[in-house]
């Protein structure tokens, strides 16, 4: 029947994205057809998935942002991602629910995998986003935000961090969700960028 490479869905895997991402199943198979085009082993590598971020954000530099997002949901470190770890992967980082989002936004600034975060781990992943934004928009950014490091200390601040204190999931979660502000800065959000990318992709 359907696995991975047969070129059809499967069933389990079709109800499953439908009931963990906001996707049709008309999106969701057109979606495996072009993936299976581009990657006919049915997993799509680090450089691969570098690629395409590459391909949402022309004018800047997305390769270390989709490097840690890759690793984020590579959740068994093969080094792959399957069709579903990256249909969720793309769900989680464009439009997904904010308690998921943010489960995964911690796996994704614990950097170690170690369960907590450090204010080290938070400057890469801040460097990582910075990277993303065009130049000409980081010139309009407020003066308290303009560099990679302001942001970073903005928000070790807002947790009442010492330099060498760490996060852990539950602090994060709760404190992210608290205030909107945080929210804005410790993500990078174009959902209508990389879902007009999406459309594109499946014509």
């Amino acid at each position: 029947m359907g696995n991975t490479k047969s070129g059809a869905l499967s069933k389990e895997i079709l109800d499953d994205l439908k009931l963990n991402t906001k996707y049709t199943e008309e999106e969701l198979c057109a979606w495996y057809a072009t993936f299976l085009k581009e990657c006919p082993s049915g997993r799509i590598t680090k450089e691969q998935f570098e690629g395409i971020y590459a391909s949402f954000f022309p004018d800047a530099d997305p390769t270390a942002y989709a490097r840690h997002v890759f690793r984020s949901f590579d959740t068994n470190a093969d080094g792959t991602l399957d069709f579903k770890e990256y249909i969720v992967a793309l769900h989680l980082t464009s439009s997904g629910k904010t308690l998921r989002k943010l489960e995964w936004a911690f796996a994704l600034y614990d950097v170690d995998g170690n369960g907590t975060i450090s204010k080290n781990e938070v400057q890469e992943i801040v460097r990582s986003i910075f990277n993303m934004i065009p130049v000409e928009d980081q010139k309009n950014l407020p003066e308290d935000e303009n560099t990679p490091e302001k942001r970073a200390d903005k928000i070790w601040t807002f947790f009442r961090k010492k330099e060498d204190d760490k996060i852990g999931e539950g602090e994060f979660i709760q404190g992210v969700m608290e205030n909107k502000d945080i929210l804005r800065l410790i993500q990078f959000d174009e959902p209508k960028k990389i879902q007009e990318k999406l459309k594109e992709k499946k014509h």
